[in-house]
């Protein structure tokens, strides 16, 4: 089984929790989605006897996931002794009659082909280098079941279908721009989630920060990141004498700057989720456009200004050094022509 997804600096939805379909089955959803409504009938027997009903349910329908069953709950089609029962949480006994109305669910449908147009930067038969614009989100996940880039992986190559989530083995936000590496089969995933995982995968950002750059032109960020203990919607940097976190670093180089602000390159050494946007902010220089790090917009510049420019690692499968950029995207190279500045990059 593969590993939960590695965070890219920027982080998933990616606010940061798992993404929710993670634990949904791809058989389980198109199972689901080919057999329409289906109205189950159990007993409750002794084994289950005083336990929750989702995990009753988990017991007795054990085709399918618990979340998936949570999910029915809570939408009103499971019923208990003849009565509509909503609280995962309820309690039954033997003998308890328990009527199920399995549907597809939103989520039971994620997994879906959706044809989209997507900038391949490389591609041979073990794996791709995609360019993901802002504004599209990764992975599918609660208020995002569609529309996603694993759905486009799917509707492109067939061979995803056969491959865990579409081959991703790493994240970016939805509002952050730039080089992702996808696998094509399962043996290059699993060798990709490795390199990842021992950190010889190389990525590289280029950001926008508020602020005026002083001291060196190099600097290096080692400071632990975790759920911000006063808002568990950010991610912050934490003392883990006190707090849940993970080590991060990041290596920031100054390319340019104004009064206004500055232009930087990001180094990821680990990739935790929000850790450049965390990372910045412990600088006193929030990225443009990032309002939940204490940034603002500049121009049409609404998102984070934060884009993945450079990925670099030796191919899996044919051991051969690769190498990759992207510019930067219109709307990031028109927010610094604000500033008077012009587009560079090492």
């Amino acid at each position: 089984m593969v590993a939960d997804l590695p965070q890219d600096g920027d982080g998933s939805a990616a606010g940061a929790p798992a993404e929710a379909g993670d634990d949904l089955l791809a058989d389980e959803s198109e199972a689901l989605v080919d057999a329409g409504s289906e109205m189950r009938h159990m007993l409750v027997a002794a084994p289950q006897h005083a336990a929750r009903l989702d995990k009753a349910l988990a017991d007795l329908v054990p085709e399918f996931s618990r979340s998936y069953l949570q999910q029915l709950l809570a939408q009103g089609l499971v019923s208990l002794n003849g009565k509509p029962v909503l609280k995962a949480a309820t309690r039954v006994k033997a003998g308890d009659q328990l009527v199920l109305e399995m549907r597809p669910t939103l989520q039971s449908q994620a997994f879906r082909p959706e044809p989209m147009a997507i900038d391949v930067v490389y591609e041979d038969a073990h794996l791709l280098v995609v360019n993901k614009p802002a504004g599209l989100v990764v992975h599918p996940a609660p208020g995002n079941w569609s529309g996603t880039l694993l759905n486009g992986l799917l509707a492109r190559d067939e061979k995803a279908l056969r491959v865990p989530r579409a081959g991703i083995v790493h994240r970016l936000d939805k509002d952050t721009s730039g080089l992702m590496v996808v696998a094509r089969d399962r043996a290059t995933m699993d060798a990709l989630v490795a390199l990842i995982a021992e950190r010889k995968v190389k990525r590289q950002y280029l950001a926008m920060a508020h602020g005026a750059w002083t001291g060196p032109k190099n600097r290096s960020v080692d400071a632990p990141v975790g759920r911000d203990p006063r808002n568990r919607l950010r991610m912050a940097v934490v003392d883990l004498a006190l707090h849940a976190g993970k080590s991060a670093r990041t290596d920031v180089l100054w390319l340019d700057g104004t009064d206004q602000g500055c232009w930087v390159q990001c180094t990821l050494h680990t990739g935790r989720t929000h850790q450049i946007r965390v990372h910045m902010a412990s600088l006193r220089h929030p990225l443009v456009g990032d309002s939940l790090y204490g940034g603002a917009p500049l121009g049409s510049m609404q998102r984070q200004a934060l884009h993945a420019y450079r990925l670099a690692f030796v191919h899996p499968v044919t051991g051969k050094p690769l190498e990759f950029h992207a510019p930067a995207p219109e709307d990031m190279q028109r927010a610094l022509s604000s500033w008077g500045l012009g587009y560079n990059a090492p």
